[in-house]
């Protein structure tokens, strides 16, 4: 137990510090990233500050991974450069059972990472996102052209010339009905549907449907079995990473449901979770890299645990790039990686020197 608490007690001040100054690391290039630009809409001191405040989740989730990885290797560094840790593998102690405090904080930091994330920095991001697009008089398309969708698990096809989010109106409505065998039912052609409160109210619409082997027309009668909600029609302009988690769920299960590529957002929704255990692998790897060197150990701790986190966050780039483009699945393309590096973090972690 004394072992575990001068551990942490040597681990704690390098972890704030680190975390304070990636932190301000981070802000300072998402500041001077938008410095320009701010400058030349006459942006106020105060909405840039405003902007920045918005940032600080997202650079503490940024920040956090990199900070444990720092903080686990610098001391467990400066134990073996001042020959600390000789009296403790002389004891019969394991490394990784000396390192345990700094793998359950890993865990915790996964865990509040997690939730963290989805409560916190989505928000924050989104206000911060919004805020920035005013202040840079940048507009968010919100209508979109050309839109085909499938509803109510393909039995709905719908084809629109153009969706108006403002006034919540489709131009252009063809709307194709099948039974449960793809059988085609009827045809509803209208110039346009107006969104009421609850469902699509189509103005002058006409319908061809079958009955027998002929095919009629006529004027289609008001009704209200059509209640697709209008953001149906605007769904590939949302970015998941802007939602909250159930959020998130429920917007691939629409875009399923609707016939809309929905690859890109499942494994960005899948990428949530696997995302919220970096600290873990990377304190993992950190860890693991201790005590390999019998010169420069400090420096050489700090060098190895970089360079593997780079591989792994360079890994996690191309899997996910991968899942996106369809080429493996959603869910291996978001937790190939983490699996694949834990497992290597463990086995460096097993034959460490003690």
């Amino acid at each position: 137990m004394i072992l575990e608490r001068y551990l942490l007690k040597q681990f704690f001040p390098v972890l704030f510090v680190a975390l304070a100054m990636f932190m301000l690391l981070l802000s300072l290039i998402d500041l001077f990233a938008h410095l320009v630009r701010y400058l030349n809409n006459e942006v106020p001191a105060r909405e840039i500050l405003r902007a920045s405040f918005y940032f600080l989740p997202q650079s503490f989730s940024y920040a956090l991974p990199i900070s444990l990885l720092f903080a686990a290797a610098y001391t467990l560094g400066d134990f073996y450069s001042h020959n600390e840790l000789t009296s403790i593998f002389t004891s019969g102690i394991p490394f990784w059972r000396f390192s345990m405090p700094l793998l359950v904080i890993g865990a915790a930091a996964s865990l509040f990472s997690f939730f963290f994330d989805d409560i916190v920095v989505v928000p924050t991001m989104r206000m911060k996102n919004e805020l920035t697009r005013i202040l840079l008089n940048q507009h968010h398309a919100e209508n979109r052209s050309d839109i085909v969708i499938r509803a109510r698990y393909g039995q709905l096809i719908y084809a629109v010339d153009f969706f108006d989010n403002h006034a919540q109106i489709l131009n252009g409505v063809q709307i194709i009905q099948q039974d449960e065998e793809g059988r085609i039912l009827s045809l509803i052609r209208a110039p346009q549907a107006v969104w009421n409160m609850d469902h699509w109210v189509f103005i002058n619409p006409v319908i061809w449907e079958w009955q027998g082997d002929l095919l009629h027309i006529r004027n289609m009668e008001s009704t209200d079995e059509f209640r697709e909600e209008p953001d149906t029609f605007r769904r590939g302009m949302v970015n998941v990473e802007e939602l909250r988690l159930n959020d998130a769920r429920l917007l691939v299960e629409d875009l399923r449901a609707a016939g809309l590529p929905f690859t890109t957002a499942l494994a960005n929704y899948y990428h949530r979770f696997s995302f919220a255990t970096v600290p873990f692998v990377v304190i993992i790897l950190s860890i693991s890299m201790g005590g390999r060197f019998k010169k420069n150990i400090l420096l050489m701790s700090l060098l190895s645990s970089l360079v593997a986190a780079v591989v792994f966050y360079v890994v996690e780039m191309v899997s996910m790039m991968l899942a996106q483009a369809g080429n493996i699945p959603p869910l291996a393309g978001a937790w190939s990686p983490v699996v694949l590096f834990v497992i290597v973090g463990f086995l460096l972690l097993r034959t460490a020197k003690t």
